[in-house]
């Protein structure tokens, strides 16, 4: 039904447990997904043969040797056996209620779904007995934070989308954003799903970034990604969805409307 894709990083130390964890959680969904993992970084072919996955080590990467999105959503796109795809970063749990939910937007032509990530401080192996989807829910009840709507850890949508991406950096601020500028332009519905489906994001440092600035992920590329997206005016969030999908229905998201039209005649006050 869904192939899932990503580029994970090096395996080793925590994000090596990071990462093995969420992928693990990947392939434990039902229906079972396809999961294709791209790039050559240590482990990744051997965590890949061992949890049933695609390894496909050839991407594309740019002068700071990071991988570029439009490389491998194309490859994504190519490999895929579903007609409905899925990115979601390498240190994102997800659980079965991704797949209700992509069932249920299913015959929404074409759509983007998105939704908020919840963080959690998780540097362990998951036991994946019997329950562990719900012993983690109780975790991140209790423990776990959900992010702001200007971060996107997940895009679900049909396979046929996103064909024009720029040489966004992965890993980078701006394209996530950007996912959603583009595919409102273009008249796809954005579908936000935070309150029905509950990623759960690893928490981790960003000492992979090169050239970062403090430890963030900011830097030379964070700045080349926000200028390909177009500048800060393509700086899409989930306050710019259009959609939401709760437990009943699939509905208009009015509130994000009436939100963004009060902010814009903020703007124009302060002009």
């Amino acid at each position: 039904m869904i192939t899932l894709f990503s580029i994970p990083k090096p395996f080793h130390g925590s994000m090596g447990i990071i990462q093995r964890n969420a992928i693990k959680s990947w392939s434990l969904l039902e229906p079972k997904c396809e999961i294709l993992l791209f790039g050559d970084e240590k482990g990744t072919t051997d965590v890949a043969k061992e949890l049933g996955a695609n390894s496909i080590p050839d991407i594309a990467r740019n002068d700071y040797g990071t991988p570029v999105v439009n490389d491998m959503f194309e490859k994504a796109r190519l490999h895929a056996s579903n007609d409905v795809l899925c990115y979601v970063n390498a240190d994102i749990i997800l659980m079965n209620d991704l797949v209700r939910a992509a069932k249920r937007v299913a015959r929404c032509g074409p759509y983007l779904m998105v939704g908020q990530r919840w963080n959690l401080d998780l540097d362990c192996p998951i036991d994946f007995k019997k329950g562990w989807d719900e012993d983690l829910k109780r975790m991140v009840r209790e423990n776990g934070r959900l992010f702001t709507k200007s971060g996107m850890d997940y895009f679900l949508f049909p396979k046929g989308l996103f064909r024009e991406i720029p040489a966004f950096a992965i890993g980078r601020p701006s394209w996530d954003n950007w996912m959603i500028y583009h595919a409102r332009s273009m008249g796809y519905r954005v579908i936000d799903a935070t309150k029905v489906v509950l990623p759960i994001h690893q928490n981790h440092d960003y000492s992979h970034v090169p050239q970062r600035k403090g430890n963030t992920y900011w830097g030379p590329e964070a700045e080349l990604n926000q200028a390909m997206a177009g500048g800060s005016s393509h700086i899409f969030n989930l306050y710019h969805a259009d959609y939401m999908l709760d437990r009943a229905i699939l509905r208009p998201a009015f509130e994000n409307r009436a939100l963004l039209s009060l902010m814009s005649f903020k703007r124009r006050l302060l002009k």
